[in-house]
């Protein structure tokens, strides 16, 4: 396990630690207007605790910024994001930039459009900063996240629904103050292998995607504002059937038929990966049996479950978005993590 990060005297290695949870893919992911009227892409991600990255960064004063190392050494997004975070804090605490070391550990699946990588970078970034003993605002780490990998995840921001420009790295728009509760059984398609999102064919929306994602848009707006499962599961649904043009999974309507058949209110897909959820209403009488239901036919149609989990919040509604806590010049926020075993490319644990 990654030790807590320590202060030293001035002159000697600083070491800082940060950490970053996963996602369970998205709700939501489109082509939306923004403010000025102009085209995005943007993305809603169904929050979940439990897997993430950590990093520990031990910077070397006086050493160049070009004597970077990082274990293990294929991580070149966390790299790039090293450097840019050096480069980042050095500068807003009047130091030079210089080298240092960058450990990295998790239990974040690849492949599966869990945002493994983004995952990855933002943890970096926080390591970097608590070596700095400083603390960037949530816009920064957006910005060094882009910079670092072209589109990332909003994990910098708290659990908060937001419409997210991934390419862009800004908020489009607050839906809300949380999602509704919800019970997500999740599971993986395509026998969990990871998905290649460079070799999926790219898709242009016309003005019709664009007006169809607006509205779905306003829909989900209006089920994080009242509270209604059963609308965000038309949303989920109808954003996966749309993924399902360039993503085909051969398993997609099995899926659905599972979800009418035990009372789902929709259905949730990764559109950058493999893995997707069933979405029960918890209000909805026998949530116990539902559950096991939808365990056994996924099992029984072939598509491995993965875990259970609920958008439950565990305290009052959170505030506005803002960048999590880490190491500690952050201390006191972060979420619960697995053992500390290097991220490869593996199927998330079978229930």
């Amino acid at each position: 396990m990654i030790p807590a990060a320590r202060r030293d005297c001035p002159g000697t290695d600083r070491r800082g630690a940060g950490h970053a949870s996963c996602h369970h893919g998205e709700i939501l992911q489109g082509t939306f207007l923004d403010a000025a009227g102009r085209r995005c892409a943007g993305l809603v991600t169904l929050p979940m605790g439990g897997p993430g990255s950590r990093a520990e960064f031990t910077r070397r004063p006086g050493t160049p910024p070009e004597a970077l190392t990082v274990r293990p050494g294929d991580r070149t997004k966390a790299a790039r994001a090293a450097a840019l975070a050096v480069e980042e804090c050095a500068r807003r605490c009047g130091e030079p930039p210089c080298g240092g070391e960058l450990r990295l550990a998790g239990d974040i699946p690849v492949g599966l459009g869990m945002g493994s990588s983004t995952s990855d970078v933002i943890a970096v970034v926080r390591a970097v900063a608590d070596s700095y003993g400083t603390r960037l605002p949530a816009a920064a780490v957006a910005r060094l996240a882009v910079r670092a990998e072209l589109a990332c995840d909003p994990l910098m921001l708290d659990a908060r629904p937001v419409l997210f420009a991934q390419r862009e790295g800004r908020v489009l728009e607050v839906l809300g103050r949380r999602l509704p509760p919800l019970v997500v059984v999740g599971c993986a398609l395509g026998g969990g292998a990871p998905v290649d999102t460079l070799s999926l064919p790219a898709r242009v929306h016309d003005d019709h995607d664009v007006r169809a994602f607006e509205r779905l848009r306003v829909l989900l707006r209006r089920a994080v504002a009242t509270g209604d499962a059963g609308l965000l599961g038309r949303v989920a649904t109808a954003s996966a059937r749309r993924g399902q043009r360039v993503l085909c999974h051969p398993e997609f309507d099995a899926l659905v038929g599972i979800g009418r058949r035990l009372g789902a209110v929709g259905v949730q897909i990764a559109h950058s990966g493999a893995v997707a959820g069933l979405l029960l209403d918890p209000a909805a009488p026998g949530l116990r049996h539902r559950i096991r239901g939808c365990v056994r036919a996924l099992e029984s149609d072939g598509i491995p479950a993965t875990r259970t989990f609920t958008t439950f919040p565990n305290s009052p509604s959170p505030p506005m978005p803002k960048e999590s806590p880490s190491g500690p010049a952050h201390r006191g926020g972060h979420r619960p993590t697995g053992s500390d075993t290097p991220r490869r490319p593996a199927r998330l644990p079978a229930l």
